[in-house]
């Protein structure tokens, strides 16, 4: 995914996000939904910032590893092994 891409369809996944949190914030105040119906848009907003954080990390992984690089360092793949370490948890 080309760079510029990739940062159209971040800024269009937080878009969705806000727009599922800000449904969340009505739903509560209105008190219109069931516990089970806030429960899954948090879940679906959690899959969300979790798949941005992949398409972030992805980028950053490639940009460290292949980058205008020919041979990679063993400091370099450690930097992105830390970030990938730091992601998970």
């Amino acid at each position: 995914m080309a760079k510029e891409d990739a940062k159209k369809d971040i800024i269009n996944r937080l878009r969705t996000i806000k727009g599922h949190i800000a449904g969340i914030e009505k739903m509560i105040e209105e008190d219109t939904k069931t516990c089970d119906d806030i429960l899954l848009q948090i879940a679906a907003i959690r899959a969300s910032v979790h798949k941005v954080g992949l398409i972030i990390l992805e980028d950053h992984a490639k940009d460290c590893l292949i980058g205008d690089q020919e041979m990679v360092t063993r400091e370099e793949v450690d930097k992105v092994l830390k970030t990938i370490v730091k992601f998970v948890k």
